[in-house]
């Protein structure tokens, strides 16, 4: 067939299947949890605060935000993710939050679909990130695909995601990660935008963060276990047996939320952090930036409201920013800063 490229569309079929099963199926951590239910806060029952002066804005990487809330990566590449990051875009717009959009490896092997990510047009003034999985830099991809996909989407930063589980579990996935490292660094040297790493759902470990961080990355999203289990995702996909059985085996692989934050943020004191995996409410966010976050990033939850409407989208905002609010108010604090006093937030378990 003229112009076909079997490769792309494979890449399209998959992040189709993505999309319907994380919308459909129980791929849920079953039995690792964030860790964050081991921390609670310190209730002041005579905060001298105004509560409605509370302001929850904050800056990252430069950028003024309405809140340190970032809708984290999820999709692109079909109709339907085309729709989803349009209600995400307009209510990130709305609410001065960050999002990023899904790999762009698809808009790179097949351009034509590279509209499904556009948002720009939808949400001029947001941090908006690009994404490109890492391990592309080990199989042709280099500085000018990833200039592409920062220019093509207008992009403020660009994030390199890293999932080793998820393409060992995956039919066919691409599990050269040899001498990632050094060509993750020479990326930050070189792309004219500050470059941030994350996991998908399995974590990153303290060395790992050292690592990132002497490599010149902006910023580290750990990305936790405790929500999402890519490895039962693409155990969902498998036809083959051997990687249904991977999928299973591994379900619950990883390392919790709030175990990997915990030792980042002292492995890199003044490294901006993203804490995400698991986030389901605003105070688990508050819990996050309380323990050395900078920003919360959530996935799941606004994957469950923008594939209803963009009402959905701003109602689950305005949940978060009340619940966040409200754990300000309740502790006695004004700032985001302040939640990281001692006697604020205790581990409990």
């Amino acid at each position: 067939m003229p112009g076909f490229n079997p490769t792309a569309h494979e890449t399209q079929a998959r992040k189709a299947d993505h999309l319907r099963i994380c919308l459909e199926e129980n791929v849920q951590c079953a039995q690792v949890t964030t860790g964050l239910e081991h921390y609670r806060f310190n209730h002041c029952c005579l905060p001298d605060l105004d509560g409605q002066s509370i302001d929850l804005s904050t800056t990252f990487l430069g950028h003024r935000l309405g809140a340190p809330l970032l809708i984290s990566s999820m999709t692109g590449g079909t109709a339907a993710a085309h729709q989803i990051n349009g209600r995400l875009a307009t209510v990130a717009q709305r609410y001065g939050l960050a999002m990023g959009v899904g790999s762009q490896r698809v808009a790179v092997e097949n351009p034509d679909l590279m509209e499904t990510f556009a948002v720009r047009s939808l949400a001029p003034d947001i941090l908006l990130l690009a994404n490109l999985g890492a391990v592309q830099l080990n199989y042709s991809y280099g500085l000018d695909h990833c200039r592409r996909v920062v220019e093509q989407l207008e992009a403020n930063a660009l994030i390199l995601h890293l999932n080793p589980l998820q393409e060992a579990v995956q039919t066919g996935g691409d599990r050269n990660f040899k001498g990632l490292l050094e060509k993750i660094e020479q990326i930050c040297a070189d792309l004219p935008v500050p470059v941030i790493v994350k996991e998908v759902g399995n974590g990153i470990a303290a060395p790992q963060v050292r690592q990132l961080a002497e490599a010149g990355v902006a910023a580290v999203d750990v990305a936790g276990a405790g929500g999402t289990s890519w490895a039962k995702v693409e155990g969902e996909r498998a036809v083959d047996p051997i990687q249904r059985r991977l999928g299973q085996t591994f379900a619950e692989w990883g390392l919790p939320t709030a175990e990997c934050l915990v030792a980042a943020r002292q492995a890199v004191p003044h490294l901006p952090l993203i804490a995400s995996g698991g986030l389901r409410h605003g105070l688990d966010v508050a819990k996050t930036l309380a323990l050395g976050a900078d920003l919360a990033g959530l996935a799941w939850p606004f994957l469950q409201a923008a594939s209803d409407s963009e009402a959905t989208v701003a109602t689950l905002a305005e949940v978060l920013i009340a619940e966040m609010t409200t754990v300000l108010f309740c502790t006695g604090q004004s700032s985001w800063a302040a939640l990281r006093q001692a006697g604020v937030l205790e581990r409990v378990g």
